[in-house]
């Protein structure tokens, strides 16, 4: 263990504590460490916090504490000055550490040496633009900001305290674009979709500040260099990210900045002075009649078999499928209506199932016939669903009653459930490779194949536009047609040629 030498020395009539060691190479080193202690009458408390520090002082340790996180550095601050500040000082900066200061910086990363003034006015710019913080907060802030880090200056973790220069309640400093898009982020979590906002998150969050964040670009150097976002499409696409994925990278800037247009942060939107890549081709596979008639045969019980049947007749999304409820089934007018869905969002690195009352779209929302074949089906499985109920008792799961597809003890099936099961089934049957959802895209091109107009296509999938049929479905390459769209109908449930199977009408 390191002996560590020490003695008091007055400064500004306050106690210093001068401690002395010699380091790995024989070196004599020396820390100077303020005390918090008048002169006037603390000379016993001040010799006892001396002998105290000499023993309990790691000359290594202390040597790494510039290179704590400015959040860890804020709470050992905290800790160490239990002693020396007035216990209603001590609640009071505890609290507003708490609940503000330190929650802040846990988010950005920074190292106590790293900590810039253009960080602390950007922390104080933050809190301005919340619309709750008072002046005499800021203010309070500051002050407890500049205690804690004048506290590292005293103790040679830092050479200059970097609030010094700054004002919390002047706005007079560049905003760095992270910062910005990183706040309006968080602005928009109110403002869009709970989907919308996990995609928002994951562009912004994972690819779009990590790139920019080292660069430290301000938002009038965005402005006057758009190369800088050409530079960073560019960078996505050599990493071999496909250009539909910079366009979404794209829409996400461009709509940050606008704001900040907006708001006159910048005079112009440098994300519309840029070429964003071409939007590529859309390709899909899909399954020819004959494919999918040896699907219908080979998924009979499966978990995935009713999403199977309900993708690639009706055309169903993956939403729609788990959404589907009781109350959607009319048994007596034969039809089925498409109004509930079930989407998951991942935001915060935790996935969310959420359960609406309402479809993708105000085109989604459809009716669609109820055919026997699927009407056999769905009896069968509302019987099941009772007998299972009956079998399980308590053990069954009572939250999704109103739900068609659930497991055997009553937990509605998961949206992913479809896509990840759905691939590992036609493996294990040595089927031709596809998604889950180009069982819709196999519907649609069967329903076209077999001339079905464009706009009745629209209706029976839900499109809000018919240039989204159109721009997916009139290209694809049919090497095989069916006689009509009834051999959809047909196939259902290794049905082909029943007599209780309907012609479709649209």
């Amino acid at each position: 263990m390191t002996n560590v030498a020490g003695h008091l020395r007055e400064q500004n009539g306050m106690y210093q504590m001068i401690l002395s060691w010699k380091d790995t190479n024989g070196k004599r080193r020396t820390k100077s460490i303020s005390t918090g202690l008048p002169v006037k009458g603390n000379k016993k408390r001040a010799e006892s916090l001396l002998r105290k520090t000499q023993k309990e002082f790691n000359p290594e340790t202390m040597q790494q504490v510039s290179d704590l996180p400015v959040s860890e550095y804020l709470n050992r601050w905290l800790r160490e000055s239990v002693m020396n500040l007035p216990p209603e000082t001590y609640g009071r900066y505890a609290y507003d550490l708490g609940r503000v200061v330190v929650p802040y910086f846990e988010k950005k990363r920074l190292s106590l040496k790293a900590l810039s003034p253009r960080d602390l006015e950007t922390f104080f710019r933050y809190e301005r633009q919340q619309e709750e913080a008072s002046v005499q907060q800021l203010l309070d802030w500051h002050k407890e900001l500049t205690d804690a880090l004048q506290y590292a200056v005293a103790n040679n973790w830092l050479k200059v305290s970097p609030i010094k220069e700054v004002d919390p309640c002047l706005d007079n400093s560049p905003v760095l674009f992270t910062d910005f898009i990183t706040d309006w982020l968080k602005m928009m979590k109110s403002r869009v979709e709970i989907t919308t906002y996990a995609s928002y998150e994951r562009a912004i969050i994972h690819k779009i500040v990590p790139y920019f964040e080292p660069l430290h670009y301000t938002l009038q150097d965005m402005e006057q260099h758009p190369k800088y976002i050409q530079d960073f499409y560019q960078h996505e696409l050599d990493r071999g990210l496909t250009a539909n994925t910079v366009i979404h990278y794209h829409a996400n800037i461009r709509k940050c900045l606008q704001y900040a247009f907006q708001i006159g942060m910048i005079r112009s939107n440098p994300a519309d002075r840029v070429e964003r890549p071409r939007k590529e081709k859309f390709k899909s596979e899909i399954y020819s009649g004959e494919e999918l008639e040896q699907l219908f045969k080979v998924i009979q019980g499966d978990p995935s078999e009713f999403g199977v049947i309900m993708a690639a007749f009706y055309g169903l999304r993956r939403s729609e499928i788990v959404g589907l409820k009781w109350d959607a089934i009319d048994f007596e007018n034969k039809k089925i209506s498409i109004q509930h869905t079930v989407v998951t969002a991942k935001v915060n690195g935790t996935v969310t199932e959420i359960a609406r009352d309402k479809t993708k779209t105000k085109s989604s929302c459809r009716t669609l016939p109820l055919i026997p074949a699927c009407e056999q089906m769905l009896n069968k499985m509302k019987k099941e669903q009772e007998q299972n109920r009956k079998v399980c008792g308590k053990s069954y799961c009572n939250d999704y009653l109103d739900y068609i597809y659930v497991d055997p003890m009553g937990k509605r099936i998961r949206p992913d459930f479809l896509s990840q099961h759905f691939p590992d089934f036609l493996v294990a049957h040595q089927m031709k490779h596809i998604r889950f959802h180009d069982l819709r895209h196999s519907c649609a091109s069967l329903l076209y194949a077999n001339g079905v107009s464009l706009k009745e296509i629209q209706e029976w999938l839900g499109h809000s536009d018919i240039s989204t049929t159109s721009n997916i479905y009139t290209h694809l390459d049919f090497s095989s047609k069916v006689s009509s769209a009834n051999a959809i109908v047909n196939m259902a449930y290794n049905g082909k040629g029943r007599k209780d199977a309907l012609p479709m009408k649209f």
